[in-house]
């Protein structure tokens, strides 16, 4: 994508860097191609510089999100980092995301479909010139933790979809509160073993009633016994969201595919996990993109 594709460039000229929205090209579920908003923010300086794709949950990006890839991108730009976001929501029908949206058409945007949103953010960050094009990692949260394990699932053949561009792809992953049992929507292996075309780290909480821990920890389990790169942390006590600022709280509405009904979950801060979270992402990026 040229430079004169970006439809809209503001640099805010502030210790935090700079800050560039716009548009990039991706592929619709219909297969058709399409525009999605994105925003890039930068350290000063003219790099290059390592860079994360973060992909948000299923609250989106709107004013009602829950503000965890920005919270994110703000402790990484902090630390040397570019962070590129696409938004996968706002111009598809939900620009209030589908953490409680049961429309079919929420299928068009599930994890699976969004790993395609993930790879035209890496090849954006790659056309940016102050981007280390080889040290580019992809990290998110919940839906996005799940568009995360899509994305890094390594393809089963030449004919897998996004298989070329997996291989030359991500340097490195987190998964945040992810679900991690296989399926349509999330991820599927000829094995039934996740293998990940890159060292992939999942954190998430023991309490987590959203996407729970057990099924992330059998994940890793049958990778590490196949001798691939995914490890796991579990933090005792925390819940689903556990990076977010908002006390604990259960809503009812909420679509959860673990919950009897189908209906409602828990998220809500835990600092404690928060820190060690930053920790843990800082750690694992800096050992395999700096």
């Amino acid at each position: 994508m040229s430079r004169a594709a970006v439809a809209l460039v503001v640099c805010l000229l502030a210790l935090a860097g700079c800050a560039e929205t716009g548009s990039i090209p991706t592929t619709a579920a219909t297969g058709a191609v399409e525009q999605i908003p994105i925003e890039v923010q930068k350290p000063n300086g003219p790099g290059p510089f390592p860079a994360i794709v973060v992909v948000h949950d299923c609250s989106g990006l709107s004013t009602t999100s829950s503000g965890a890839p920005g919270r994110w991108a703000r402790e990484l730009v902090g630390r040397g980092y570019v962070t590129v976001i696409p938004d996968s929501f706002t111009t598809r029908g939900f620009p209030n995301g589908v953490c409680t949206d049961a429309r079919p058409g929420r299928n068009d945007v599930s994890p699976a479909h969004r790993t395609r949103d993930a790879y035209a953010a890496l090849a954006h960050a790659r056309s940016l010139p102050y981007v280390a094009g080889t040290r580019v990692g992809l990290m998110g949260g919940s839906h996005g933790g799940s568009t995360t394990l899509a994305s890094m699932l390594a393809p089963d053949g030449d004919a897998a979809p996004l298989a070329q561009e997996k291989r030359a792809g991500f340097a490195a992953a987190v998964a945040l509160y992810p679900s991690c049992a296989p399926g349509p929507r999330t991820w599927r292996s000829a094995s039934g073993v996740y293998r990940p075309v890159a060292p992939l780290l999942i954190l998430v909480g023991e309490k987590d009633d959203w996407t729970p821990a057990a099924p992330c920890q059998a994940l890793t389990d049958a990778a590490q016994r196949a001798g691939y790169p995914v490890s796991i942390k579990v933090y005792p006590g925390a819940h689903h969201s556990f990076d977010s600022p908002a006390p604990v709280r259960y809503v009812a509405a909420r679509i959860n595919a673990n919950a009897p009904g189908g209906r409602g979950a828990t998220t809500g801060g835990d600092p404690r996990a928060w820190a060690d979270a930053i920790r843990e992402v800082v750690a694992f990026f800096g050992q395999r993109l700096k």
